[in-house]
């Protein structure tokens, strides 16, 4: 009701209180809230002043998945409606189900920028391949796989190599010879559809949140 008295316009505080699923929650102290109840609380406080522009910080955190869908449906409800949301997130499936446009920051900068489509599709990749092999593999042995047929880029994460292959057949043999050759044991294979989150891994040469 305070957030709301700022505004000449806005929203009910119980039509906002109630599209949150706060209605439960309406008389009880903000300390004794759980962190997904407090999100939805500083998220009712923006919307309740009927804004032009939303900046969100991470919104979903500490949302459990029913909670965090309905947050996504709020946020679509205030884009189509003709709003504007600036939103950070470290959620790269929130960022390509809620963007139009998305910006890369590594370290305070900004690295790339792109729809998530246009984003994805300069990886030039059609699927994603994860390995990792004992003993691990040093930047010779990616650099070399980075050089296969049907290997569009390859990088290390932790121990894992991730390569982004365009022709799978072609660079999972070509790869598998190789460790073969190198005399090292494969402990585990996966390949994925490409992501946002190899996006950033390609652009930054790191994983998320990591320092």
């Amino acid at each position: 009701a305070m957030f709301r008295s700022f505004y000449p316009r806005g929203r009910s505080t119980n039509e906002v209180i109630e599209r949150l699923g706060l209605q439960s929650k309406r008389d009880a102290a903000y300390i004794k809230l759980s962190g997904g109840q407090k999100q939805r609380v500083a998220l009712a406080c923006a919307l309740v002043g009927a804004p032009d522009l939303l900046f969100l910080d991470e919104p979903t955190t500490g949302l459990d998945p029913a909670a965090r869908r309905q947050i996504w449906e709020l946020i679509q409800e205030f884009r189509d409606g003709g709003g504007t949301v600036l939103l950070t997130t470290h959620a790269m499936d929130e960022a390509a189900i809620l963007c139009d446009r998305v910006g890369i920051v590594d370290q305070g900068r900004v690295v790339d920028v792109g729809t998530p489509a246009a984003l994805i599709a300069s990886l030039e990749a059609e699927q994603i391949l994860r390995m990792g092999w004992a003993p691990a593999p040093d930047e010779a042995m990616v650099a070399a796989l980075a050089a296969l047929p049907g290997v569009r880029g390859a990088s290390k994460q932790g121990d894992d190599v991730v390569l982004r292959v365009s022709d799978i057949g072609a660079a999972l043999t070509a790869a598998l010879s190789a460790i073969a050759n190198a005399g090292a044991t494969l402990l585990y294979l996966s390949t994925h559809e490409p992501t946002l989150e190899d996006v950033f891994l390609a652009r930054t040469g790191r994983a998320l949140r990591e320092p």
